[in-house]
């Protein structure tokens, strides 16, 4: 029988704002891209480095909260195996399709109490109290039953029938009891609150917020004020993660002897290896531009998205596709005669541009020159913020792009596009060669072609055959 009156705190690691969150993930992804594998004390080192040109002043402890506790455990985008730190399959996996909501879904699918987060006290003190938990499929299961009942649920009801709930955290109660009592008690006007332990206000909501954050970053729930209601146009993502709500752990924390240090030494990285990994299904995480509420383009051209047998959510065909018709909306409002000239390109290889179109601005002595569009594409929920002056972006471009930059100079330009929650955000980048030379960006070569010939050999072995 559910009691919803024993309450029992569980938390995360205490997370930055979303906006901060969706801005630094990628930072994590291409920081851990750049140095792994490594040893532990190389890892730090050259992870602290690279961070410190994100942040202000970061503090020794700042920097070691990004991390160790958010990047590392919370996220799982390295992992330490054999005294190696090893970027991780979700990591790579990001790093290709630029999703942040697929990789936040991943994270909510597999997020658990007890888990690696926490301290090593702390997971023994879950473990004595028998809290056993995949919380983010049992608020989706909650919440997908609230809808068939016409029912809202608030973040208090949330953090204190669900997240606070110590029958829920032990895996006693059933989605169906708490819409029960939730109906009960709104039925009697009685307004259930988290217990305050003698604290201030902010500390009783704190583990809840940010909990609830994740799933919004995640593009399942939408946050309204207090009300909190799933974002419908991830059904099949919502409906996967919360029929998992009374399924095992991913991660079987009560087989560890934490009384031990070897076997918290062993917990810690084995949690680390196991959150680090994709599951089978992570393709039902991927995330369209209309599960992002982004309305659709009207009246515009279609381009073959399909061609050649690829799939049309793929991401950057998406943003192509996008600037593509923007391009065609700007130049036929310049000039219709001009509209043939402009030319989606991204399925021809070796061209280092997707998109040709043309100057088509007033005062322009030559409206009709050409210009050459590179198009790189991200999706997440919030938008970047253009104020903020720490805020830094990563794109990469192969050697065919950059030399298309270096031929078409001026001509030339990235056009960064962001499909974020109802929106689409584009920032334009040109002349990327002049800003280069005048520091503003900054170039690394990350890859090198290698051409030889039989005149550059300098040892042969050949193993089989009787020759060594």
């Amino acid at each position: 029988m559910y009691d919803h009156k024993k309450q029992y705190r569980c938390t995360i690691i205490r997370g930055k704002s979303q906006r901060e969150i969706d801005n630094m993930l990628p930072t994590y992804a291409n920081i851990i891209r750049s140095v792994c594998p490594c040893d532990k004390l190389e890892f730090q080192r050259k992870f602290d480095d690279e961070l410190k040109k994100y942040l202000i002043n970061p503090s020794n402890k700042t920097l070691a909260n990004h991390r160790t506790e958010i990047a590392g455990k919370l996220f799982g985008m390295y992992y330490e195996k054999d005294d190696s730190i090893n970027i991780s399959d979700k990591t790579i996996k990001f790093l290709a399709d630029n999703d942040q909501p697929a990789f936040f879904k991943d994270f909510c699918f597999k997020m658990q109490f007890p888990n690696g987060t926490e301290k090593p006290k702390t997971i023994q003190e879950h473990i004595s109290n028998g809290i056993r938990i995949r919380p983010y499929s049992f608020i989706l299961k909650v919440m997908l039953l609230a809808r068939v009942s016409g029912i809202t649920l608030t973040k208090r009801n949330i953090g204190y029938y669900i997240l606070n709930s110590l029958d829920v955290l032990q895996g006693k109660a059933d989605p169906d009891e708490i819409i029960k009592q939730i109906v009960k008690d709104r039925t009697a006007s009685v307004e259930r609150i988290i217990p305050s332990y003698g604290k201030a206000s902010s500390y009783i909501n704190q583990h809840i917020n940010e909990q609830l954050n994740y799933l919004e970053l995640a593009n399942l729930v939408i946050i309204d004020g207090q009300d909190v209601t799933l974002n419908i146009n991830e059904k099949n993502a919502i409906e996967f993660i919360a029929k998992n709500y009374n399924a095992k752990l991913i991660f079987d924390a009560y087989s560890y002897d934490l009384s031990t240090k070897a076997g918290r030494k062993k917990f810690i990285i084995e949690w680390g290896i196991k959150n680090a990994m994709i599951g089978d299904n992570s393709g039902i995480f991927n995330t369209s531009v209309s599960a992002l509420g982004v309305p659709p383009q009207q009246g515009e051209e279609e381009i073959p998205i399909n061609a050649e047998g690829l799939d049309r959510t793929q991401l950057g065909e998406e943003g192509e596709r996008y600037v593509y018709n923007y391009e065609r909306r700007r130049v036929k409002g310049y000039d219709k005669k001009l509209l043939s000239k402009v030319v989606y390109l991204g399925k021809i290889k070796g061209l280092g541009y997707d998109v040709q179109s043309v100057v088509a601005l007033p005062n322009e002595k030559n409206p009709e020159f050409a210009k050459y569009i590179e198009v790189k594409t991200t999706k997440r929920v919030t938008e970047p913020d253009m104020s903020d002056e720490t805020w830094e972006d990563t794109v990469r471009i192969t050697k065919n792009e950059w030399d298309a930059a270096c031929q078409f100079k001026e001509s030339y330009s990235i056009y960064r596009v962001y499909f974020c929650r109802n929106k689409v955000a584009i920032y334009v980048i040109e002349n990327i060669l002049k800003q280069k030379d005048e520091g503003k960006i900054i170039i690394t070569p990350e890859i090198y072609r290698v051409d030889f010939t039989s005149k550059s050999i300098t040892t042969t072995i050949v193993q089989g055959g009787g020759n060594v």
